[in-house]
């Protein structure tokens, strides 16, 4: 495991330029936009995770890929200010990153103006860092399964935060290596981990990233995560519980925990008052899937933390049309954001943009359009031109955030 101390030396920060005024919003009934005090943030499953190292990298170098084009096209007609991409996959040189900026979101998409996002960060993963245990005890050591988080590769199913605001890099924080038997009170299985693999076994699967962005002379701090799915495991249930605690993570963040420590050996939570987002594909839904002993109500229903519901009329027309598990379902199917198999688990709310209670809310939606309506063409059904999660935003007011 990368030792802490190489939180400042792994993580990545790049700033190409001014901060990039921000255009008319698309997908919100909201149309006052203020660049100077309001936000648009979002985050979005892009599926851009390849076989293969080095593949996305490939996919990108020309700007003739179809799924790239499609998300670049979401991603256009919702403008958001920060974007956070899950399942994007990673390089410690921002190859991809690079590529998807200039090769797609620069270039008009399907008649959307393009987008700049001047300052992004990208940061390494658990997934595909190989453990040298066999940590689903089938008897044999190496693969996917057997990486401290699952993955074919290093850097497999990375994330990518994209911002027109700058980051303040000296105060990033990053939390890949946080060891999950440190947590207190964790859920972790009994009797199946040795105590050598949980002496280096991290709670992410991927990564927590806290990233302040500056909006005007004010501070918003973007929370990023992508939990393990809450699935293909046994009766152990050991990816489900530590779902439950890569979600926990967070409630506890933001209450300023004190047994929380950083790459860099930083210890302690989030100050109090400040202002911040939690976002990514958190993989749990309150009413439905199988998620472990209610994993995302520890956000849905913390002090800190307001659920602004963001919700689309595709979702409901998707999960009545496809029925099988939806039929069951118990949640509103307008704020599932994920189109799964109609099997099991059918359509979930599984991605989130959750903001502390200091940041009034204005608008959000999820970009699920109807059948028909324009660009139901980019969400579409299986095999997806796009993903099978869909790209949820949030409208803030940042109090104070007066341009410099």
């Amino acid at each position: 495991m990368t030792p802490r101390t190489l939180r400042a030396a792994l993580a990545t920060i790049i700033a190409v330029g001014a901060t990039a005024a921000v255009a008319a919003p698309a997908a919100s009934a909201a149309d006052d936009r203020d660049p100077r005090t309001n936000l648009r943030v979002a985050t979005y499953n892009v599926s851009l995770n390849r076989a293969t190292e080095g593949g996305l990298a490939a996919d990108l170098a020309t700007p003739d890929n179809a799924q790239a084009r499609a998300l670049a096209e979401a991603i256009q007609t919702a403008d958001p200010d920060v974007v956070l991409l899950n399942e994007f996959d990673h390089d410690a040189e921002g190859t991809s990153a690079e590529l998807f900026r200039e090769n797609y979101l620069k270039v008009p998409q399907g008649g959307q103006d393009a987008v700049k996002y001047p300052y992004a960060f990208w940061a390494p993963v658990n997934t595909g860092v190989p453990s040298g245990f066999d940590l689903n005890n089938d008897g044999t050591v190496g693969g996917p399964d057997d990486a401290w988080g699952f993955g074919a590769f290093p850097g497999q199913y990375g994330m990518l935060l994209l911002s027109k605001h700058p980051i303040a890099k000296d105060d990033v924080r990053t939390f890949q290596n946080f060891r999950w038997q440190d947590m207190p009170g964790n859920v972790i299985p009994e009797d199946w981990y040795t105590e050598e693999e949980l002496a280096g076994l991290p709670l992410s699967s991927k990564s927590h990233w806290d990233v302040p962005i500056e909006v005007g002379t004010q501070t918003v701090h973007v929370l990023a995560a992508h939990p393990t799915p809450p699935t293909f495991d046994g009766p152990e249930d050991r990816n489900g519980r530590k779902n439950h605690d890569e979600i926990r993570f967070w409630a506890d963040y933001v209450r300023g925990a004190d047994y929380i420590y950083d790459d860099a050996g930083v210890e302690g939570g989030l100050e109090a008052g400040a202002r911040f987002v939690i976002a990514g594909d958190y993989n749990a839904d309150p009413h439905d899937g199988d998620a472990y002993d209610g994993a995302i109500d520890q956000l849905l229903e913390h002090n800190r933390i307001q659920d602004p519901l963001p919700a689309s009329e595709g979702g409901a027309e998707a999960a009545a049309l496809q029925g099988g598990a939806n039929a069951s379902h118990e949640g509103d199917p307008a704020l599932d954001t994920a189109d799964f198999a109609d099997t099991a688990p059918g359509n979930l709310r599984a991605d989130y943009v959750l903001p502390s209670r200091n940041l009034p809310v204005f608008g959000s939606g999820v970009f699920w359009p109807e059948q028909g309506e324009p660009g139901a063409e980019l969400t579409g059904a299986y095999p997806f031109p796009t993903s099978d999660h869909r790209l949820v935003w949030v409208d803030l007011r940042v109090p104070g955030g007066k341009a410099r």
